[in-house]
């Protein structure tokens, strides 16, 4: 039976975004006690449903001291593929010994610095290499909007926490469409900034092709773009212009490339489609240009892709058995990984090819804004799977070629190192949240703030609590 599960309630916390709860915290409207108390209370009350917690450090988040930042006090969890001095990083498999981390890292440290108070880590599907966040040794984890669906993957814990109204802010990173396809299944927004603009997991520039991304998942624009202006200046890069604080939308009028089809070419599902279409209505309402394109790619991009992400997969199975030793059983990797790591060692030559034309993707991702400012595409190919459709247990095979069906949009931006948000619009039939995506020029992340803020103006981002009051009237 289908089941919507949400936490919000006339708390400290009540409906309010990031940025609205730590001004409201400055105001001392609220302590950071009753603030950490209420996320705590509503993370009982949903994630028996939702299984979207991996650790939960709820005394040592109580007892952290008051720190500063955009968002000081505001409650959050960070993805379990990140470490945090004293809480265990298990990278969603259960091949790992838990172990607490000796040290924060980087990217842990970047989120740290807007000031969040870390009440555990989210789960994530095995080293995040898939699209659903499910496991073959415990439950999965279920979209809040409707519990017989998938919250995406690979920040599918940290989106289901934050549409469920546990948490305003939670931390994500995107190495294919890991901040996009959960925020696109639950309602969010999720931006996956510019390759290098934020610092990044030990190791990932030093790779042939550098994809993942760090970021959030958040239910407002601002959010985000606080979080942005923040977080930028904890390491900045020198290379890029510093995107700022975009505070709202700006009178400029942009030149929008609309795509309707895939890498490949193929069309998305109708409901995703009836989406775009929306979307694609209100921006030309806006004065926007709207201009037909469409992704020119190598025809090999897919297959390149499939490879490379298998010698990644391969990589990381490599890293973990020579830093963590006894306490890593490459016997308890699930059959997903497992098949990645069998279709790298099969072909090392044709991977190091794909390896090598898939280096050349920045200069085909920037040529698709020669003659517009702003691409608009949908972010998946077709409306969220059911819980069980892309488990990790069935034949590699099927499952691979399901998640290509699914996955038709969100990885150019990571081979090209640009800039992409997935928003929320509108609702599908079954009443799950639609989405869309903004992508930009390497660098450019304002624009999509900028446009994004017109977005959410002009057609307000559906939320789960008007869901579930119309589902109480019905």
């Amino acid at each position: 039976m289908s089941t919507t599960v949400h936490g919000f309630t006339d708390d400290a916390l009540g409906t309010l975004d990031a940025v609205g709860v730590a001004a409201a915290l400055r105001a001392g409207e609220v302590s950071r006690a009753e603030v950490i108390a209420a996320a705590v209370a509503r993370t009982r009350v949903v994630d028996p449903s939702l299984d979207a917690v991996q650790v939960a450090c709820f005394e040592r988040a109580a007892a952290a001291p008051e720190g500063a930042g955009v968002f000081a006090g505001v409650p959050a969890f960070v993805k379990d593929n990140t470490d945090i001095a004293g809480l265990p990083s298990c990278h969603g498999s259960a091949a790992f010994t838990p172990r607490p981390a000796t040290a924060t890292g980087g990217p842990g440290a970047q989120f740290l610095h807007s000031g969040v108070v870390v009440l555990g880590k989210s789960t994530l599907p095995e080293f995040g290499l898939t699209a659903s966040t499910e496991f073959t040794d415990r439950a999965p984890t279920r979209n809040p909007w409707n519990t017989e669906y998938s919250a995406g993957a690979s920040s599918g814990g940290s989106a289901a926490l934050v549409a469920a109204g546990v948490v305003p802010i939670a931390h994500a990173n995107d190495g294919g469409g890991s901040i996009r396809i959960p925020a696109a299944a639950n309602g969010l927004v999720g931006l996956k900034p510019t390759r290098n603009r934020l610092l990044d997991q030990p190791g990932a520039r030093q790779l042939p092709v550098h994809l993942v991304t760090e970021g959030v998942l958040t239910r407002s624009v601002r959010d985000t773009a606080h979080y942005l202006a923040a977080v930028e200046r904890f390491h900045p890069n020198p290379k890029l212009a510093p995107i700022g604080l975009i505070e709202g939308p700006s009178a400029k009028r942009l030149r929008i490339g609309l795509i309707t089809a895939d890498v490949l070419g193929r069309p998305v599902h109708a409901d995703n489609a009836a989406v775009l279409a929306s979307a694609t209505a209100i921006l030309g309402g806006l004065g926007h240009e709207i201009v037909e394109t469409s992704l020119a790619v190598d025809p090999r991009f897919i297959e390149d892709f499939k490879r490379y992400w298998a010698v990644m997969a391969a990589a990381m199975t490599l890293s973990f058995r020579i830093g963590h030793r006894d306490h890593f059983d490459v016997a308890k990797l699930d059959p997903f990984t497992t098949g990645l790591i069998g279709l790298a060692k099969r072909n090392p030559l044709a991977a190091a090819a794909a390896a090598w034309r898939l280096r050349s993707g920045t200069a085909t991702y920037d040529r698709h804004f020669a003659e517009v400012d702003v691409l608009l595409t949908p972010v998946l190919s077709h409306p969220a799977p059911r819980i069980g459709e892309l488990a990790p247990g069935q034949p590699f095979g099927d499952l691979f070629a399901k998640l290509v069906d699914y996955v038709g949009f969100t990885p150019l931006n990571n081979v090209g190192g640009g800039p992409a948000v997935s928003l929320p619009h509108g609702l599908l039939p079954h009443g799950m949240p639609g989405s869309v995506q903004l992508a930009g020029r390497r660098g450019d992340e304002r624009t999509l703030l900028d446009l994004a803020y017109q977005l959410e103006a002009a057609s307000p981002f559906p939320r789960i609590v008007d869901r579930t009051a119309a589902e109480g009237a019905a």
